[in-house]
């Protein structure tokens, strides 16, 4: 930025939406820099008004820019290779040879962009390398990789690149005592946190800024630990997969599952990491609950029914409509929740069931549901939906009167009696009136929180935290749950369009669900 002005102080700048700024030039009426990082490829501008040491502002000069789309990786491996290759394709940079304790076609992680993945079997020769730098490292770049551990007791690595006997960078895991952690190691720089598991799928990030000389640390799209200073060296050594170079040796091998390894000369944006972290839901089932034909009520993909039990019926909508007061032949016949038709549950002994646990609990899912109460002040709890393990239910949606709340209680463990995560939403009961509300839970596995909307809405109370969610074995329930060692709290009201999801659906599609069509996946 710079002014004729002899006198000019400050430069006053903003851009859209920020951010907002000043900038002082290292003698009056001199130029000034400023540095900027825009987060999306969209149309910009600059505004400015130069300041004169009295105070007077010289008019606002925009300049208008259009910021690209980040360049693609320069290498990408995406090990989908067809099992008993002996080296992974480069979709760009050089292809890798893999050592033979490497297996190709491994399975993927559900609803990621990748089709397979590579095994590594923690021997020494389990690694790819395509001999060549990848990166230099001395400027911006940024690693990631689909990872899966098979055991999380010692320090493993996913990739690296060598440095003469070291290694300039480190993506991977750390063996420690309090236990192991995603890590990001960079010359002295060392970033680390999220909680590995053994077994479980992780998208790892791992960006060197050298604008700011800041590393950072991504796990499943969200940043962890705290970005450390960092003063990287420069290094003409090959770039490694699952092991790290120590003197004239490698080390820290990986033995676990891996996948999409991607490096970028440049920033990659949070929106972007969030992107390459996504796993997008998959439809388990969907049921509309429109009619049922020998006590089963059918699955919109025909998939397994839901079986309706004893005070459980469909209600349809009326398939023509009449005027009681004019009609002394008409019965009034209220109009289904949702489309043509919905469940109907008498509060005694009415409920449904699909046939076996619908999602696993264990991972990521997303359920939605219409419900609505039939009594203005319910006499006891009432569940919506559960699936149960042994002892207790994984989880279960239900109402609790005496605090007019709509609850989701997800037990720890499987295990009578066990602790339990209770979020929740405020709500006076329907009474039999209106249109019912729209429940859906999230459990994001992935960042270990669970979240109960009401109408499309969530909150802080809604929203808890579940360490780590457990694998049930029972079928889903409509309208009950498990109460001691026998079946209770059954639902005394209405319920439509029930939907099961594997995969955490993002916020903004939740506002889609119970309209009887599913909402957009990708979006």
């Amino acid at each position: 930025m710079d002014s004729p002005s002899p006198d000019v102080v400050e430069y006053r700048y903003n851009f859209i939406g920020g951010p907002y700024g000043t900038a002082r030039p290292d003698e009056p009426g001199g130029p000034a820099t400023i540095r900027f990082l825009p987060l999306e490829g969209r149309p910009d501008y600059l505004s400015v008004r130069a300041v004169d040491r009295s105070g007077r502002s010289s008019p606002t000069t925009t300049y208008w820019f259009r910021v690209k789309d980040g360049r693609a990786p320069v290498a990408h491996w995406k090990l989908d290779d067809p099992a008993g290759s002996t080296g992974a394709a480069a979709e760009a940079g050089t292809a890798a040879r893999a050592g033979s304790g490497v297996t190709f076609g491994g399975p993927a992680p559900r609803g990621a962009d990748t089709g397979a993945t590579a095994a590594l079997n923690g021997s020494s020769h389990a690694y790819l390398t395509p001999g060549v730098p990848a990166v230099d490292t001395a400027g911006t770049f940024a690693v990631s990789a689909w990872v899966r551990p098979a055991q999380t007791d010692r320090t493993m690595t996913v990739a690296s690149q060598d440095a003469g006997g070291t290694a300039a960078f480190r993506l991977g895991l750390t063996s420690r005592d309090s236990g192991p952690a995603w890590s990001f190691a960079l010359g002295d720089a060392h970033v680390s946190g999220g909680a590995p598991e053994t077994g479980e799928w992780a998208h790892l990030l791992g960006l060197y800024d050298a604008e700011t000389g800041t590393a950072r640390l991504y796990v499943n799209g969200h940043a962890v630990g705290t970005g450390a200073e960092a003063t990287p060296t420069g290094t003409s050594g090959a770039f490694q997969i699952g092991r790290a170079r120590s003197g004239d040796q490698y080390h820290a091998r990986w033995h676990g599952d891996l996948g999409d390894v991607r490096v970028h000369d440049r920033v990659v944006v949070p929106a972007e990491v969030a992107d390459m972290a996504y796993r997008t839901p998959e439809l388990l089932g969907h049921w509309s609950l429109e009619t049922a034909t020998d006590g089963a009520s059918p699955e919109q993909t025909d998939g397994a029914p839901l079986r309706l039990g004893d005070g459980a019926a469909i209600h349809r909508s009326p398939s023509s409509t009449c005027i009681p007061d004019l009609d002394p032949d008409c019965a009034y016949v209220p109009p289904a929740l949702v489309g043509d038709g919905h469940l109907t549950l008498d509060g005694g002994t009415g409920h449904a069931v699909a046939e076996g646990p619908v999602v696993d609990t264990g991972d990521s899912f997303t359920l939605g549901v219409v419900v609505r109460l039939a009594d203005a002040e319910p006499a006891h709890p009432m569940t919506v939906l559960s699936q149960a393990g042994e002892h207790t239910d994984a989880f279960k949606v239900r109402y609790e009167p005496s605090q007019h709340q709509w609850q989701l209680v997800m037990p720890e463990r499987d295990e009578p009696g066990a602790p339990e995560t209770v979020v929740s939403h405020i709500e006076p009961a329907d009474g039999g009136e209106g249109s019912g509300h729209r429940l859906a839970v999230v459990y994001d596995d992935a960042t270990d929180t669970v979240k109960l909307f009401l109408d499309g809405y969530t909150n802080d109370r809604a929203t808890g935290t579940v360490p780590n969610g457990w694998r049930s074995s029972g079928a889903l329930q409509i309208g009950r749950g498990q109460v001691g060692d026998g079946w209770g709290e059954y639902l005394h009201g209405d319920v439509d369009e029930v939907q099961a999801y594997a995969g955490a659906l993002k916020d903004s599609r939740i506002g889609g669900l119970g309209w009887g069509t599913n909402p957009c996946l990708e979006c």
